[in-house]
C-alpha cells in the first residue's frame, strides 16, 4: 500500500487539550503552515496566563485527586502499555497528521517516529515498578531509608523538529512514575500532541494528567512561572534554554531538564578503511531532517591525507537526496520549517562566506521546488572560529569541514568552546575507540555511527551550552523523581 495521500483532505486539530477536552479559546491567533508548501492550514490560538493557569491547575487536581501517584505501579504500566497499542493501531492517520504539518516524511512517521514512541511508552511503562528506594545502614533502634516521590506537576516544552517523538519522551516517563503532565509544543508543529494526548484518554489515562496548551514563548514561560509547576524539562536553542532557566529562578527555583543546542564534531582518524561506510555516516550525520536535528553532527573533522577522498564521497551521497513534500514517499530531503528560518539560514550562510568559508556544495535555496523552504545540502571550508557559522547552530542541511595534520590536533578541534551536546568518532583501531571517547567534552559521543540509535535506555543530554540533564533510559526516568530521606527513631 502507498503511504502518499492527499493533505487537502486532512481535519486537522490546532486546539489545547485540558482535563481531558478539547478548548478552543485563547488570546493571540498564531498562523500554521504546511513546511511542504508554504500554505497557511489553520491557526492556534496562544494560550494566555489564565488558560495556563487552567491547564496548570487541572494537572494539579488530578495529581492531588485521581490516586494516579497511588495507583499500583502495575496499573499505571498496563495504561501506558495500551496507549502504545492505541499508537500502533492508528499509525497511518497519525503519520498523516504530522507529514501534513511537519518536517517529517510520512514513510520516516510510519517507520521509524511512531515506532519509536509507541516503544518508548512499552520501555517506560516496564519501569514503573522497578522504581526503588534505599535502606540506610544505622544503629539498632534506628530506621533511615530513601524514599522516591513524582514530583508532581511537570512543565514540558517541546521543539517543532521531531513533534510526535517528543510528545511520548516528555511525558511517558513523567507519568509512569506517578506525575501529571502539562506539554507545550511548537506553536510551528501543534497538531500531533492533542491526538497523542487523547489517545491517553483512550487508553484509560485519568482525566487532567496529560494536558495540552498551544502558544509560543510567552506561553511557554506562562507555564515555567506557574508556581504550580513544580520541575521543566525544555528542549530548543541555547538562548530560550537560559531564559527558562531564569523563568523557573525567579518563580521557586525549580529543578530544569535543558537539552539545548550543538556544534557537533564528526571526527575521522587516519586509520579508518571503510571510507565509504564513513561517508554515508557523516552525510546522515548533518542531512537528517534537513540538518534540523539537535546532535546533527555539523563539523567533519577530517585528515588531511584523507580529506578529497571523503569530501567527493560525502557530497555524491549528498546531491543525491530528492527534496520533495513530506506526503509524498520518495523525497529524502524535508523542507526547513518555515520561510522565517530559512532566511535566517540565508542569512548566516551570506556571513560565514563574507568572514572567509568557501562553498564547497549548495549554498542556497532548492530551485527544483517552487513552494516551501528547501534548502540545498551545503558544505563550507574554511569557516573561520569568529564568524557565526562556526559559533552558532544553522539548524538546516550546512555542513563546515576542517581538516588536521596531528591526530590530536583534531582531537582538540572537536571540543568546541561553546556547545557539548554530542560528537561522533569514526575509527578502526578499537584502543582509540574505548579511549577518545574521554577525551571529548559532549553529552554523547557515538563511535562509527551518528545519531541516537533506536533504543530507549540511552540516556541523552549534553554539556556546556547545550544543556544539562538526562532524558531517556533510567536517568531520564529519575529526573522525574524527588528523593526524599525518612528517618526513624524507634529502639
Amino acid at each position: 500500500m502507498s503511504l502518499n495521500f492527499d493533505p487537502n483532505g486532512l481535519t486537522l486539530p490546532f486546539g489545547h487539550l485540558i482535563d481531558g477536552e478539547r478548548v478552543a479559546a485563547g488570546g493571540a491567533e498564531i498562523p500554521v503552515a504546511r513546511p511542504s508548501d508554504g500554505r497557511e492550514v489553520g491557526r492556534i490560538h496562544a494560550a494566555d496566563a489564565d488558560l495556563v493557569d487552567r491547564a496548570v491547575q487541572a494537572a494539579h487536581r488530578a495529581f492531588r485527586t485521581s490516586g494516579w501517584a497511588e495507583a499500583d505501579p502495575l496499573e499505571r504500566a498496563a495504561v501506558l502499555k495500551r496507549w502504545a497499542d492505541l499508537i500502533d493501531a492508528r499509525r497511518i492517520e497519525i503519520a498523516r497528521i504530522e507529514a501534513a504539518t511537519t518536517t517529517r516524511p510520512v514513510e520516516d512517521l510510519v517507520n521509524r517516529d511512531l515506532v519509536r514512541a509507541a516503544g518508548a511508552l512499552r520501555y517506560f511503562a516496564e519501569w514503573a515498578d522497578k522504581v526503588e528506594g534505599s535502606l540506610l545502614a544505622t544503629a539498632a533502634g534506628r530506621t533511615s531509608m530513601v524514599k522516591p516521590e513524582p514530583w508532581g506537576v511537570i512543565a514540558s516544552i517541546a521543539p517543532f523538529n521531531f513533534p510526535a517523538i517528543n510528545a511520548i519522551w516528555k511525558s511517558a516517563p513523567a507519568l509512569a512514575v506517578g506525575n501529571a503532565v502539562v506539554l507545550k509544543p511548537s506553536e510551528m508543529t501543534p497538531c500531533s500532541a492533542v491526538v497523542m494526548a487523547e489517545l491517553a484518554l483512550e487508553a484509560g489515562l485519568p482525566r487532567g494528567l496529560f494536558n495540552v496548551i498551544q502558544g509560543a514563548g510567552a506561553t511557554g514561560s506562562a507555564l515555567v512561572r506557574h508556581p504550580l509547576v513544580s520541575k521543566i524539562t525544555f528542549t530548543g536553542s541555547s538562548a530560550t534554554g537560559a531564559r527558562v532557566m531564569a523563568d523557573a529562578a525567579e518563580t521557586g527555583t525549580k529543578p530544569v531538564t535543558l537539552e539545548l543546542g550543538g556544534k557537533s564534531p564528526q571526527l575521522v582518524l587516519k586509520d579508518v578503511r571503510n571510507l565509504d561506510a564513513v561517508a554515508l555516516n557523516v552525510a546522515n550525520g548533518f542531512l537528517a531532517n534537513a540538518g534540523q536535528v539537535c546532535t546533527a553532527g555539523t563539523r567533519l573533522i577530517v585528515p588531511e591525507t584523507l580529506h578529497d577522498d571523503l569530501l567527493e564521497r560525502v557530497i555524491s551521497i549528498a546531491n543525491g537526496r530528492r527534496a520533495g513534500p513530506t506526503w509524498q514517499t520518495g523525497n529524502t530531503m524535508p523542507p526547513i520549517i518555515s520561510e522565517k528560518q530559512a532566511q535566517r539560514i540565508d542569512a548566516m550562510l551570506a556571513e560565514t562566506v563574507s568572514d572567509g568559508a568557501e562553498v564547497m556544495a549548495g549554498g542556497g535555496r532548492d530551485p527544483s521546488q517552487n513552494a516551501g523552504a528547501y534548502y540545498r545540502p551545503t558544505i563550507l571550508r574554511g569557516v573561520p572560529e569568529h564568524s557565526i557559522g562556526f559559533r552558532g547552530e544553522f539548524f538546516g542541511p550546512v555542513l563546515s569541514v576542517y581538516t588536521y595534520a596531528d591526530e590530536e590536533e583534531g582531537i582538540a578541534m572537536a571540543n568546541h568552546p561553546l556547545y557539548g551536546l554530542a560528537a561522533s568518532v569514526y575509527t578502526d583501531d578499537a584502543g582509540k575507540a574505548l579511549s577518545l571517547p574521554s577525551r571529548i567534552d559532549a553529552g554523547t559521543v557515538w563511535v562509527n555511527a551518528h545519531g541516537r540509535q533506536p533504543d530507549f535506555a540511552t540516556p541523552q543530554g549534553g554539556f556546556k551550552g547545550s544543556g544539562f540533564g538526562k532524558e531517556m533510559g533510567r536517568a531520564g526516568l529519575e529526573s522525574f523523581l524527588r528523593f526524599k530521606t525518612v528517618w526513624l527513631q524507634h529502639g
